[in-house]
């Protein structure tokens, strides 16, 4: 948990939380999901603010796992891409467009069930008044925002191999979220299996329509680093421009004066130099070998300070 960055880091603790909290609620008969989770919005219950509160609870144990299992897993490299308040504005509206979508799913369900038509319904043991109904149609769990990221993963990193449980393939990211957004569609109209796949697929599209966005804003392209463009792959920025934009360091550094050129040639031969150029060039590569293989964190702090010492020269 020290390794992952601050929104990332505190968000999977929020999450767990409000899971213990939920939990010892329930003990007492108090269902936070009553006023916390997302209603229907034609629904007695419905407040505005369960757009946003609806994000932190869930429903068991499992259904935390796998949300907060995709967080770690992604969330903290798409922070240190975008930086930790774009990073956050970014999770929260792919939750809430999350939510926004299944409410639109909902009351296109309403009314194209004929629903609207009835005071009473059979839930098949009772007749229920339908505003009671209705305010059964309640959405939590965090999904919606996971789903952005991951989308996030695959528009920023879109070459990054992902490994698979089954089968044991490796499988880019640009694919492996293609995929994933298809079954959920496919989920969406052929399953009822009480998954909110809507919301699944309404963070992942908010997701995109706001990256989209900030890549149109050049202007402000440098206050959250260089990134890959997924439509652009020429323009793709190296991966030691990305480790210079993680260690807040500029993107390109300044090259010497001829002056220093000159000083620097009259103490070194340029066979010396050449040799001390090319073994700086092999230690930088293993270093970067390392982060692709392992991450920036994996380096001891003697790397880091070569790091450093090597990508200033």
């Amino acid at each position: 948990m020290s390794s992952l960055p601050p929104i990332t880091r505190n968000l999977l603790i929020a999450n767990v939380v409000c899971y213990l909290l939920q939990t010892l609620l329930g003990t007492l008969h108090i269902d936070l999901t009553d006023a916390l989770g997302l209603h229907f919005v034609l629904a007695n219950d419905f407040r505005v603010w369960q757009l946003f509160t609806y994000m932190f609870l869930h429903g068991s144990l499992t259904h935390l796992f796998f949300n907060m299992f995709s967080l770690w897993m992604f969330g903290g490299l798409i922070e240190r891409t975008l930086g930790n308040r774009r990073y956050l504005t970014y999770y929260l509206i792919c939750g809430i467009g999350a939510g926004l979508c299944q409410e639109v799913w909902q009351t296109g369900q309403y009314f194209v069930e004929g629903l609207h038509e009835f005071d009473m319904v059979n839930t098949g043991t009772s007749l229920i008044p339908m505003s009671d109904f209705l305010n059964l149609w309640t959405t939590i769990g965090a999904s919606g925002a996971c789903y952005g990221i991951l989308l996030a993963f695959g528009m920023l990193y879109p070459n990054e191999r992902i490994m698979l449980l089954l089968p044991p393939i490796p499988m880019k990211a640009k694919y492996f979220v293609a995929g994933y957004a298809a079954i959920e569609l496919i989920s969406a109209y052929g399953s009822n299996d009480n998954v909110a796949h809507f919301a699944h697929l309404g963070g992942m599209l908010f997701g995109w329509l706001l990256l989209r966005y900030w890549r149109k804003q050049r202007n402000r392209a440098a206050s959250f680093g260089a990134w890959p463009r997924w439509d652009e792959p020429a323009r793709r920025p190296s991966l030691m421009q990305r480790i210079r934009s993680w260690l807040g360091m500029p993107a390109t550094m300044r090259r010497e004066q001829p002056g220093n050129a000159r000083h620097t040639a009259t103490r070194e031969t340029d066979y010396d130099y050449n040799m001390q150029k090319k073994a700086d060039e092999a230690r930088m590569d293993e270093i970067l070998d390392k982060i692709r293989q392992s991450g920036y964190d994996s380096l001891t702090s003697d790397e880091k300070r070569e790091l450093f010492r090597l990508s200033r020269k």
